[in-house]
């Protein structure tokens, strides 16, 4: 990420003269079959998934695919190693906001033709990370966004039958837990940003702005103070603390207990209370973040991969070929159903059905979006997040201004890094 990937780009150029002169990917029959070598990260895909797909392409292509996975701790430094190498991965697994990052540096292949080809129906909320200054450089692959996980026994014991479907009835709702039982009505520490980042999103927001050739904090913009009050609004309603995230402690291990009402969180963390508290599973129930109005839920943050294909890769015409079954409806619905993961295709989404987690987190789907898809922003999430900063002194009662003043020096610092 931190170089020009120059010599990506020239094996990339004499890749597509071969190919123009009448190369190709299929190898001869002195050669023997071709191998495309995929990166996976820990988790995404099943091992049958992975079967049945690499069998499907050998039939088709007559060449092999070597899956090989990946971790997610340091893979942006191995990644940006590889691309920059003469035998890089030939397809890859990216996250999606680090998507910008590595098509800046001409690590990634212009995939516009597959859009072409196969991406009319891709949603556009998950496909806008996959473009960089109006290129497609990936293919959206899938996300994951946050619900309300919340004890179906608490909210009938404070004689809520049904879940709110807006803001205010959701705050309403919490309130009333708090008069009529003893439990905590939500579980919402001080720092759980993407939460925030979701609430800036349903404002319309933007976290950063243009300021003449760079990009600067944009936290004291009205609508990112209104997701900041909002933000205050619900957190009053909790005992947890001003300063801590979301794992520290994992929230879903404190909803385990069985005295909150509810948190907000991603679909596992309800896996995590119960590992916990194997009792908790019956209570357990999901609804989508509630918005300003019924029609539109609210904003959240968008968490996923998207598929790549280096631009160094001496198999172009194979990648894209892999990347066309991978990403059909046979392997995106799979996925789905599979993974409890939002797949590339709205239609798609009946998949979901029977997942009662992953069924509440697709409404807010078509209305997320993502933290700012430039390459400055992987500096801004580093500790200290500075953003957890914000959200911390405006919760200790400053107001949004001046918590803005507070961190926006140490903000535009990373935005300013060289990537």
């Amino acid at each position: 990420m931190k170089r020009k990937l120059t010599a990506a780009i020239g094996i990339a150029g004499m890749i597509f003269s071969i190919a123009a002169c009448g190369g190709g990917d299929g190898g001869s029959e002195s050669e023997g079959p071709q191998t495309l070598t995929v990166w996976m990260m820990d988790g995404s895909t099943p091992d049958q998934w992975q079967k049945d797909l690499a069998a499907e392409f050998e039939a088709k292509t007559k060449a092999k695919v070597k899956f090989e996975t990946q971790t997610w701790n340091g893979i942006q430094q191995k990644l940006t190693t590889a691309l920059s190498e003469e035998n890089p991965p030939d397809v890859f697994e990216i996250g999606n906001t680090q998507t910008p990052a590595y098509a800046k540096t001409g690590g990634l292949a212009d995939l516009s033709g597959l859009k072409s080809e196969i991406g009319a129906d891709w949603t556009a909320s998950l496909n806008k990370s996959a473009v960089y200054e109006g290129k497609q450089y990936a293919a959206p692959w899938f996300v994951v966004n946050r619900v309300v996980i919340y004890n179906k026994k608490v909210w009938a014991d404070a004689g809520i039958k049904t879940p709110p479907k807006t803001r205010d009835e959701f705050h309403a709702a919490l309130k009333k837990i708090g008069e009529k039982t003893d439990a905590e009505p939500i579980y919402l520490p001080g720092q759980n940003w993407y939460h925030f980042v979701g609430l800036v999103i349903g404002e319309g927001g933007e976290l950063v702005k243009k300021d003449g050739d760079k990009y600067v904090s944009n936290l004291a913009d009205p609508k990112v103070v209104a997701a900041a009050e909002t933000y205050k609004k619900f957190q009053a309603l909790s005992k947890a603390p001003k300063d801590k995230d979301e794992a520290t402690p994992q929230q879903g291990e404190i909803f385990a207990k069985g005295n909150v009402g509810a948190i907000i969180g991603m679909g596992w963390e309800a896996g995590t209370a119960i590992k916990a508290n194997p009792a908790i599973e019956k209570e357990i129930g999901y609804f989508t973040i509630p918005g300003e109005t019924a029609a539109k839920p609210e904003g959240v943050f968008l968490g996923g991969s998207n598929l790549a294909v280096a631009a160094g890769s001496k198999k172009q015409d194979l990648a894209k070929e892999f990347l066309k079954i991978a990403l059909s409806d046979k392997y995106e619905g799979r996925l789905a159903k599979l993974n409890g993961v939002i797949p590339n295709k709205e239609a798609l989404q009946t998949n979901l059905e029977g997942n009662p987690a992953a069924e509440a987190a697709a409404p807010a789907v078509a209305g997320g979006d993502t933290t700012p898809l430039i390459p400055e922003w992987a500096a801004v999430e580093n500790d200290p997040n500075p953003i957890k900063t914000y959200l911390t002194a405006v919760l200790n009662g400053k107001s949004p201004a001046e918590a803005a003043r507070q961190v926006e020096g140490e903000f535009n610092k990373r935005l300013a890094q060289q990537q």
